[in-house]
C-alpha cells in the first residue's frame, strides 16, 4: 500500500480547483489533473476514489477553510452588529485573497454536485451561526426571518460588493472599483440598519 503525502494531496488538490475554475467540470480528467499536478493518475487514487469524490473532496476542503476564516475572531454571542462585521471582514478577506475558492465554490452551488455537498457543511459553523441569529433575535438586535432572506440581506449585499472587487470594475463595467473600508462599513451599516427590529 501507498503512503499518503501531504504535499502531493495538497498540489492535487490546488491544481484541480484551478482547472475546474479555468476549464469547468467537463475540462477535469484525472489523466490531466496527474499531469500538471507532477504526479502518476494512480496517484491521485491513493486520496480520492473517482473524478466525482475528488470534485466533493475539493468543495468539502475550501468550505472547511471558509468557514475557518469566517470563524476567526468570532463569538456567537456578540453584538448582532459586531458579529456581522467580523463575518463580513474574514469572508471578504478570504474571498479577496482565494478568487480561485471563491470561484469554484459559486461553480458547485449551480452544479449537480451542491446536493451531494451541502449535507457535509461542517456542524460546528452551522449551529455557530444559529446560536449568533438567535442570541440577536432574542436581544431584539435582529428581525425574525426566513433563513433566506436573512441570508440575501446579511450577505448578498457583502458578497456583490467582493465580486466588483474581484473584477476591478464598478456596475457600469468602464470604472475602477475597489472594496475599501469606508464602501464595507456603508454598505454593513445599510444591512444592519434593514434587519433590525
Amino acid at each position: 500500500m501507498r503512503v499518503r503525502d501531504e504535499n502531493k494531496e495538497l498540489s492535487i488538490r490546488e491544481r484541480a480547483v484551478e482547472m475546474l475554475v479555468a476549464e469547468g467540470f467537463d475540462g477535469l480528467s484525472m489523466q490531466k489533473l496527474a499531469k500538471v499536478a507532477g504526479v502518476s493518475p494512480a496517484t491521485i487514487y491513493i486520496y480520492f476514489k473517482d473524478r466525482d469524490d475528488l470534485i466533493i473532496q475539493l468543495w468539502v476542503g475550501e468550505m472547511k477553510r471558509m468557514m475557518h476564516a469566517t470563524l476567526e475572531g468570532f463569538d456567537p454571542n456578540m453584538s448582532f452588529e459586531e458579529g456581522l462585521k467580523v463575518q463580513w471582514l474574514n469572508r471578504a478577506k478570504f474571498y479577496i485573497e482565494n478568487p480561485a475558492t471563491a470561484h469554484f465554490m459559486e461553480q458547485i452551488k449551480y452544479s449537480p454536485y451542491y446536493e451531494k455537498c451541502r449535507g457535509k457543511i461542517d456542524k460546528k459553523f452551522l449551529n455557530a451561526m444559529g446560536e449568533f441569529v438567535h442570541n440577536a433575535i432574542k436581544r431584539k438586535e435582529l428581525v425574525k426571518l426566513p433563513l433566506e432572506i436573512y441570508w440575501a440581506i446579511a450577505f448578498a449585499p457583502l458578497y456583490q460588493l467582493v465580486k466588483l472587487h474581484m473584477s476591478g470594475r464598478g456596475m457600469s463595467g468602464l470604472e475602477k472599483f475597489e472594496l475599501d473600508e469606508k464602501t464595507m462599513n456603508q454598505t454593513l451599516k445599510l444591512v444592519i440598519k434593514a434587519l433590525r427590529p
